[in-house]
């Protein structure tokens, strides 16, 4: 098989893989913050809201999830183009699952450290943002890695609406020319390359986050 007629259109899949997992990620991570903090400091309705974002979108498909969004979304009046779809679909599920890592972390700040900051007279901003989440972010880490992790591996779903990200340009190439074992194997070889790039990239920032050069160490403290 000449791989020089298909790299470009492999390593064109492969960026387009790159680009929603990535993109996935950094909305997730947003998503997972703004409805982990509302489980814990949001109220009743608030957190009860951030609950019900969380059971929906941990308790059901992806797959169905994704198929909901791209095909039945435009049947109120509401859509998207693929690609959007399959990223605020993705970030959504991370999200959801995020959601519930940053809610343990926060929970496990110990209530020794939350009673002296009421007795420091911080309020529940100051409180959260010296105090809770300094701590707990450290400890969201490796699962916030896992997940990220665990995204890119789901984004090759999205290839079933349409997307021609890396597993879509291989099932096509495969179409082609009936080589399943190379072109299999040369896609996972792809899909293991990038997660070790994002494995990396995690690593980088847990290190960083560790070391205290995100958060003033007095936060620590």
């Amino acid at each position: 098989m000449d791989w020089s007629a298909y790299l470009p259109m492999i390593l064109q899949g492969a960026g387009v893989t790159m680009t929603i997992t990535l993109a996935s990620i950094v909305i997730g991570a947003a998503l997972a913050f703004f409805f982990g903090i509302l489980r814990v400091e949001g109220g009743p309705m608030l957190s009860t809201i951030a609950l019900c974002y969380t059971e929906v979108f941990r308790g059901t498909s992806l797959l169905v999830q994704l198929f909901w969004f791209y095909y039945a979304l435009p049947l109120v009046g509401l859509s998207f183009e693929p690609i959007t779809t399959g990223i605020l679909v993705l970030a959504a599920h991370a999200g959801g699952y995020g959601a519930e890592i940053v809610r343990g972390a926060l929970s496990s700040v110990s209530t020794q450290q939350l009673e002296a900051a009421r007795a420091l007279n911080f309020n529940r901003f100051q409180t959260l943002f010296r105090i809770s989440l300094p701590q707990a972010i450290v400890e969201m880490m490796p699962a916030f890695g896992n997940l990220a992790i665990e995204t890119l591996k789901l984004s090759s779903l999205v290839s079933l609406i349409s997307i021609a990200d890396l597993t879509f340009t291989a099932q096509s190439i495969r179409n082609l020319t009936l080589d399943s074992a190379s072109i299999y194997s040369v896609t996972l070889l792809c899909y293991f390359a990038m997660s070790l790039v994002l494995m990396v990239a995690i690593r980088i920032i847990e290190h960083v986050v560790r070391r205290g050069d995100v958060f003033p160490r007095s936060a620590h403290s």
